[in-house]
C-alpha cells in the first residue's frame, strides 16, 4: 500500500510512471490499470489526478515537452557560448536526451501523435514551443517573424528526422558526434551565410 502524498507530489509520480509505462508499450497497449499497478495505486486514484488515458497522455507529453525544452534552454543559454556553440550544444542536448530518455522520446514522437487528433495537437504544442525557443537562436538579418518560425520548425525537424535514424543504427556514431554533424549542416542556414 502506498502512503498518502500531496496531490502535486502524487501527480508527478503518476506522469513520471506514466511517462515510462507509454514509452514502454505505447500508447494503446497501454490500460489505466498498467499506469495504476505501475505505479504502486489503485485505479481510482489515477482517475483522481486524470479524467482519461487520453488526458494523462496529454499531461504527459506536456511534461516530455517541458523537459526537453528546459535542456535544451540550459545547454544553449550557458553564459560564453558563441552562437555556433550555441547550435551544437542544443543539438548535443537534443541527441542524449534521446539517447538517455528513451521512453520520454518515445512518448514524444511517438505512434499515438499519429492516429489521436487530440494527442496530436499535443505533441505539436511541445514542438512548437522548441522550436519558438530555437527560432532565439536564428540570426538572419532582415528575417520576418513568420520565416524564422518556418526555419526554427525545419531545424527541429531536422534534428527529429536524424534522431529517428540515429535511434535505429546508434552504433554508427555518439550522440556528441551526430550533434557535430548536424550542428555544421545547420549552422550556414542559421547564420544566413549562403556559400
Amino acid at each position: 500500500m502506498t502512503s498518502r502524498l500531496p496531490a502535486a507530489t502524487r501527480r508527478q509520480q503518476l506522469v513520471q510512471v506514466a511517462t515510462d509505462t507509454f514509452g514502454d508499450t505505447g500508447f494503446h497497449a497501454t490500460s489505466m490499470n498498467d499506469v495504476a499497478a505501475a505505479a504502486g495505486v489503485t485505479k481510482p486514484v489515477l482517475y483522481q489526478h486524470f479524467s482519461s488515458k487520453e488526458d494523462l497522455f496529454e499531461a504527459v507529453l506536456r511534461h516530455v515537452g517541458n523537459q526537453l525544452r528546459m535542456l535544451l534552454e540550459a545547454a544553449a543559454s550557458a553564459e560564453g557560448l558563441t552562437p555556433r556553440q550555441q547550435v551544437e550544444r542544443g543539438f548535443a542536448a537534443y541527441f542524449a536526451f534521446l539517447r538517455d530518455h528513451r521512453a520520454s522520446a518515445r512518448v514524444l514522437f511517438g505512434e499515438a501523435r499519429r492516429t489521436d487528433e487530440s494527442i496530436a495537437a499535443e505533441a505539436d504544442r511541445a514542438v512548437e514551443s522548441i522550436a519558438d525557443f530555437v527560432a532565439t537562436l536564428i540570426e538572419i538579418e532582415d528575417l520576418d517573424e513568420p520565416a524564422r518560425k518556418v526555419l526554427a520548425n525545419g531545424i527541429v525537424g531536422l534534428a527529429e528526422g536524424a534522431g529517428r535514424f540515429w535511434a535505429r543504427n546508434r552504433h554508427q556514431m555518439s550522440a556528441d558526434e551526430l550533434a557535430a554533424l548536424t550542428a555544421e549542416l545547420a549552422w550556414s542556414g542559421l547564420r544566413g551565410d549562403h556559400r
